[in-house]
């Protein structure tokens, strides 16, 4: 699947949304990638996670994590193309960790899988998980990079659509920004 594919794919099943929405970060945008309709379809996660498999196979992961809510489907489907273990952090008292009795063993090679990264919060807080258990950063892989590229893990980070989509803090909106109501459609 090409950018401009997956770009069509988001219009067309209405996963690109357009308006005034608080993204994750609390930044404002025009835009927004809702991937939760874009990968409603199995077909579509599986043509999307051989993509973005072919970009990360030359990570040399041993394990995914991917954060949850906006990680799991692309996350898993990742860890299933390149054969190997997935795992994924949930919020527990408005902070992810690893529950569920996960473990990441010493030197294990972690690649940390999002759908859309913006200024990357939720795929850092997944790094410093993997990290704490004494996990080595293979890299991040994303669906949607919006930063246009700007976004520095410290590893290598790998894309399908990679855009430069404007965003504002609550206190400088443009002006066209303000008079429209905003809305916070992703996972909180």
């Amino acid at each position: 699947m090409t950018s401009d594919q997956l770009l069509q794919h988001f219009r067309d099943s209405g996963a690109l949304l357009e308006g005034h929405f608080i993204l994750r970060s609390g930044r404002h945008s025009r835009q927004f990638f809702q991937c939760a309709l874009a990968l409603e379809q199995m077909p579509v996660v599986e043509s999307i996670g051989a993509a973005l498999a072919r970009l990360a196979r030359p990570l040399n992961a041993q394990t995914v994590l991917a954060p949850a809510m906006g990680g799991l489907v692309i996350g898993q489907e990742l860890a299933r193309q390149l054969g190997v273990r997935f795992l994924f952090a949930e919020k527990e008292e408005g902070k992810l960790v690893l529950r569920r009795g996960f473990k990441i063993k010493l030197g294990e090679r972690i690649l940390v899988a999002e759908d859309v990264v913006t200024q990357g919060g939720r795929a850092r807080e997944t790094i410093d998980i993997a990290r704490s258990q004494g996990g080595v950063l293979a890299g991040v892989a994303a669906v949607v990079d919006r930063s246009g590229g700007q976004v520095d893990f410290g590893a290598p980070f790998v894309s399908l659509l990679r855009l430069e989509v404007e965003s504002f803090d609550s206190g400088s909106l443009p002006p066209d920004l303000a008079c429209v109501p905003a809305t916070k459609p992703g996972s909180k």
